[in-house]
């Protein structure tokens, strides 16, 4: 999968996920229940949501905990707008456009809980990014947070970037650049976390219906949606329209294969991965 920078997440991916935050929504939302249930089994007061997105987990997480304190960092401008709208007035709820790799508690104000439903896999220096969030939360803290496993795990993305056509001498791609695939290899981010300062580190695989498409044409969405994030959404922006045509209409014939009682859906898996600062 391609690399993806600050800028992109600044800038045309972010805007991207920003239009496109409830489908989003929709295809995590078996991990998004599995996510929040598992920090809800924990002791809180003050917790740190990495790469919030456009909000959802912090949003499950502070209505469920009104006594807690939730903060939600990203470095999307449009993201954090996204964010700040479906928030509201809520009283324990903030969110913040900053770069979790650098980010800074206020005075007596550490956090007791880092999560992070897929935000974590984009630090250009992932050791240093995790070294200065163990520095930024409290002793004793928790973390939770999710992240794919290899591609093979994950027909929802490797079954449609493998509609795209590959450039004439296209390189192969760094595993380990940031990207949705940085974390997919279990010894490396626990080698990563380990040396950042954090302990009790562990991994728990979990597989769901990643959803592309539903309502009334649930074919037309998938497509649309394949259209605008993921491996095919790129490739699709720099091609013509006769090219651009064809991988649309591959899309919606794996559409149609995945299509089942008004749902498109095909598999991902990801990691589970929670640790502690000890």
């Amino acid at each position: 999968m391609a690399e993806m920078d600050a800028q992109e997440w600044q800038g045309r991916v972010g805007k991207s996920w920003a239009h496109e935050w409830q489908r989003t929504d929709r295809s995590f939302s078996h991990l998004t229940a599995e996510l929040e249930w598992r920090i809800l089994e924990l002791e809180f007061t003050r917790a740190l949501d990495v790469g919030c997105g456009a909000g959802e987990l912090s949003l499950k997480v502070a209505r469920q905990r009104p006594t807690a304190d939730m903060i939600g960092v990203d470095i999307s401008p449009d993201l954090i707008e996204a964010a700040r709208g479906r928030a509201g007035d809520a009283p324990n709820l903030r969110f913040e456009l900053a770069d979790a790799a650098t980010w800074q508690p206020g005075a007596d104000a550490k956090p007791d809980l880092l999560m992070s439903r897929h935000g974590v896999m984009f630090f250009p220096d992932p050791v240093a990014a995790f070294a200065n969030l163990h520095a930024a939360t409290a002793s004793g803290a928790q973390m939770v947070f999710s992240c794919f496993r290899e591609v093979s795990h994950n027909p929802f993305f490797g079954d449609a970037g493998r509609l795209i056509p590959a450039g004439p001498g296209s390189p192969d791609p760094d595993p380990y650049a940031p990207g949705p695939f940085a974390f997919a290899e279990s010894a490396r981010v626990e080698r990563i976390l380990s040396d950042a300062g954090w302990r009790d580190i562990r991994f728990e695989p979990f597989d769901f219906a990643m959803i592309a498409g539903a309502g009334n044409d649930p074919v037309a969405d998938a497509v649309s949606y394949f259209s605008r994030i993921g491996p095919a959404a790129r490739a699709l922006a720099g091609m013509d329209d006769t090219a651009r045509t064809e991988v649309q209409v591959k899309l919606a014939e794996l559409a149609k294969h995945n299509l089942k009682d008004g749902i498109v859906s095909l598999g991902a898996g990801v990691w589970i991965v929670s640790a502690s600062h000890n």
